[in-house]
């Protein structure tokens, strides 16, 4: 009775009200209105975990669970599984809630991995799709049994629209040859009949039978004597379709209720997975946090900006003021919280928002606070809050407080005795001292007591004392430390304990409650006017004062929770703020005792000055640290731009590098088009290399000047970069002559280079070999003309594939005649490489030619062998 009291106290049902609009379903709905609380920490662990996973999936993943098409098919699963007969609608709907469960389903496999939990929930769930499928094919979009139902039901509406059409077509006969007696020309139907509208005065103009008459006599509604038979007709039937229907959806039905209990299955299911979606979706809206469970005696609660869930919603739809959050920290050992303070100042408030927050979490709700939310699992959560007076049960405020603390006691006994029991290991059977104990010890002694000293021997006379010493008496055996009282794992909420009755007498009722509670119950949070019940805190280190702020400049609370301080009732002030006259308050306050009483005011009221300058003094720190980070953020946003605007000129620079670039390959491209369709000259091929290199010189930037590294030569195989042919990678084929000149290749040129043309990959630079005298004076003699690049022409290619080796021989012998030296190209593919090997055969034995080898990956690679001809 006290649970259910508490919820109520606790607004808890207007809660479930409010979390109930976040739910899709009915069935959803009305889960969400009646939340149950877990009795158990790892149902609530699993609870939360869903809300988690819905969470994850429609913020993270972006993934919303759909529940379309699931409806509350409850009533007709049960009707179905005592042989009744389902409508057309009802089984329509149970078609539609599989079809949304299969896409319920489906959603969630695909993301298995990231919420295990909601797939582990959906293991059960099976959707019948033939089921589906065979109520689809009889039952239409509108719960309408179907034509293709069966083929007798189709062959009965086929007779009832022909039948129909001619009762329609005599009617209208009938009164296309006596409209004078017509009323309107409609065909209506009375009684499941078609008649027509005839007037009064013309009845017995057209024979039939009178089934109905207007409101004001003037219009008969008659059934000719002509349609009697063909109505007849039409009603036989329709009984003829009605009865079939019935047939089809009996069979339905019957289907449903083979597979009733996968189906409840499935709904329970659906339900499970709508009320986590309710859950999650409510603790998205009102911005609250997953709360994490710990250990009540080894660590702390905390609640950071607590909000009452119900104020929220108030200030969220308009109805109500922003809401003041609550904080709250509370040490493992503190067993009791007196919270003091002036009334309307929110310590009822406090209550409600701490209990409310204990049960969300217990029900795998999110908490309105802030990260890090952190409280225990309580067993049970008991509250006496407001007033239960009650002419009708003769109870006034004392004595309603009093039958409900008494409900709360009696509901903590029996989880203190299970405690107790769990503690001390207590069973029917007797216990058996064991033998590894030792003589003084006891087998039900409290673990956590120090053993008890073993009895003192007699001492016996020493021998070097010239007197005997007299043996002490036995010391008698310390009984073992007595076991603290286990506590029971419940939040116990007092509003204004011992009030409504005598002040002196209540506040002693309330200290002597209060410390029985801090022996029996994990944490207890009471309101409270009493100054004496401010004193314990110094008196017993498991109690707390905590305090509600009241300003006293301005004359109204701020609902602000104050920590390790009392608080002061401000009576007068609050009287004063409501319109007591100031007459009344000056004689009141004359009145006030200036005993202890005053004293422990001044000094609540120094130390709330205190407070208050402290609360100062760290705004202003919180406020030169902001305009720091601000200052901080400047600078680092100013420095990251500088770095963004470095980089895009790095970008633009090299997109300008490369434009050059790509322009000077065309060029170059160019070139060699045009040397490949000339002939083979010299000449052309030097004028190739003057073009190329002019290029070179007008697209390139002049290369910064490096420090060449000493005694640096390049060897053949090595990669080099050729600087007027903008900085292209090409390899080394020879070493340097004496006039420091090396044959290069890249791609399908071959062409030689100065020394002081080219650098390794690195930047190194190379120098040429000093020269004497002779060659000094050759040097200066004219030159021959450089050796042309090889390039690759029509005029010198061969193409043999597909010869036999014989004739290429032949062919390839006049190729080479007919060459005037320089390198040939012979394409002889691959195939079973047989003529490959004929042909490098034959080109090791031809006197023409100085070597050959393959060509180039661009140029065939090994399908293409390059000989060279001797000049």
């Amino acid at each position: 009775m006290i649970q259910t009291e508490t919820l109520n106290l606790l607004e808890w049902p207007l809660l479930c009200e409010q979390v109930a609009t976040f739910a899709v379903t009915k069935l959803g709905a009305i889960a969400a209105r009646n939340l149950r609380i877990p009795t158990t920490q790892a149902e609530s662990e699993v609870l939360l975990t869903q809300t988690a996973e819905v969470t994850h999936l429609e913020l993270d993943l972006a993934v919303n669970l759909s529940f379309e098409g699931i409806q509350d098919i409850g009533d007709a699963l049960e009707r179905a599984g005592r042989n009744g007969v389902l409508s057309g609608e009802e089984l329509f709907n149970v078609a539609t809630t599989l079809a949304g469960a299969r896409s319920l389903r489906r959603l969630i496999d695909s993301h298995g991995m990231e919420v295990p939990t909601l797939a582990s929930c959906i293991v059960e769930l099976r959707t019948h799709p033939e089921l589906e499928k065979q109520i689809h094919h009889c039952i239409d979009d509108r719960g309408k049994v179907t034509d293709r139902a069966s083929d007798k039901l189709g062959g009965i509406r086929t007779q009832l629209k022909s039948q129909r059409d001619e009762v329609y077509r005599k009617l209208q006969r009938i009164m296309q040859a006596k409209p004078m007696a017509i009323q309107e020309t409609v065909i209506t139907q009375r009684d499941g009949r078609f008649v027509i509208p005839v007037k009064a005065t013309h009845k017995s103009v057209i024979n039939g039978i009178v089934h109905d008459l207007s409101s004001t006599g003037a219009t008969l509604y008659i059934e000719p004597n002509a349609v009697v038979n063909g109505n007849n007709s039409l009603r036989q039937l329709q009984r003829q379709e009605q009865i079939e229907e019935e047939r089809i959806c009996r069979q339905l039905s019957e289907a449903v209720a083979e597979r009733l209990e996968d189906l409840e299955q499935l709904l329970a299911i659906a339900t499970l997975l709508d009320l986590a979606t309710a859950r999650a979706r409510y603790g998205y809206w009102a911005e609250a946090n997953r709360p994490r469970f710990v250990q009540p005696t080894a660590e702390s609660v905390v609640l950071r900006n607590l909000r009452h869930p119900l104020l929220v919603w108030q200030a969220r739809h308009g109805e109500g003021p922003a809401v003041v959050p609550t904080s709250l920290r509370i040490d493992p050992k503190t067993r009791v919280i007196a919270i003091t303070g002036p009334n309307t100042g929110g310590k009822t408030v406090t209550l409600k928002t701490l209990g409310l927050a204990a049960l969300m979490a217990k029900a795998g709700l999110y908490v309105p606070a802030n990260v890090p939310v952190e409280l225990p699992w309580f067993e049970q959560v008991l509250a006496d809050i407001g007033d239960e007076q009650s002419l009708q049960q003769s109870l006034s405020t004392f004595s309603g407080h009093i039958k409900r603390i008494g409900r709360i006691l009696a509901a903590i006994a029996p989880a203190a005795s299970s405690a107790a029991a769990d503690a001390n290991g207590l069973s029917d059977s007797p216990i058996e001292p064991s033998p590894d104990l030792p003589p003084n010890s006891s087998a039900d002694s409290c673990p956590d007591a120090s053993p008890a000293p073993e009895s003192l021997p007699l001492a016996q006379p020493e021998p070097v004392q010239p007197e005997p010493v007299q043996p002490e008496p036995v010391q008698p055996e310390p009984s073992p430390a007595p076991c603290p009282a286990p506590l029971a794992n419940a939040l116990v909420l007092l509003d204004e304990v011992g009030a409504g009755t005598d002040p002196s007498e209540g506040s002693a009722l309330a200290i002597a409650l209060l410390r029985h509670l801090a022996d029996q119950t994990l944490l207890t949070v009471a309101t409270t006017h009493f100054g004496e019940l401010k004193a314990l805190k110094y008196q017993d280190d498991r109690f707390e004062n905590a305090s509600v702020e009241f300003d006293v400049q301005t004359l109204s609370p701020t609902y602000k929770l104050l920590w390790g301080i009392p608080g002061r009732s401000n009576a007068l002030a609050i009287a004063q703020r409501l319109g007591m006259e100031q007459g009344i308050l000056d004689a009141a306050q004359k009145l006030v005792a200036p005993g202890a009483s005053g004293e422990v005011n001044q000094v609540i009221a120094g130390l709330e000055a205190q407070r208050r300058e402290q609360e100062e003094k760290a705004a202003q720190a919180a406020a030169l640290l902001a305009r720091a980070e601000k200052f901080y953020n400047e600078v680092s946003y100013k420095a990251a731009q500088l770095r963004v605007r470095e980089q895009v000129l790095k970008q633009d620079q090299e997109k300008a590098i490369q434009a050059a670039v790509a322009e000077a390959k065309g060029e170059i491209a160019g070139v060699i088009r045009k040397l490949q369709r000339g002939p083979q000259l010299a000449q052309r091929a030097q004028q190739a290399r003057e073009a190329v290199e002019a290029i070179a010189a007008q697209q390139l930037p002049e290369q910064p000047s490096t420090p060449r590294r000493t005694n640096y030569q390049p060897k053949v195989g090595e990669r080099v970069r050729l600087l007027k042919l903008g900085n292209q990678v090409a390899e080394v084929l020879t070493n340097p002559d004496e006039n420091g000149v090396i044959q290069v290749r890249f791609g399908i040129l071959k062409t030689t280079a100065s020394l002081t043309d080219i650098e390794g990959l690195n930047g190194e630079k190379a120098e040429l070999p000093p020269k004497p005298d002779s060659q000094k004076r050759k040097a200066m003699e004219p030159q021959p003309a450089l050796e042309p690049p090889a390039i690759r022409t029509s005029r010198n290619t061969l193409d043999i594939r597909g010869q036999r080796v014989d004739d290429a021989e032949i062919e390839l012998d006049r190729f080479i005649a007919e060459a005037q030296g320089g390198p040939i190209w012979v394409i002889h593919g691959h195939g079973t490489g047989r003529l490959k090997r004929g042909i490098q055969d034959f080109l090791k034995q031809h006197r023409c030619i100085e070597r050959f080898e393959p060509a180039e990956k661009a140029d065939g690679g090994t399908g293409v062998t390059v000989a060279y001809v001797k000049g």
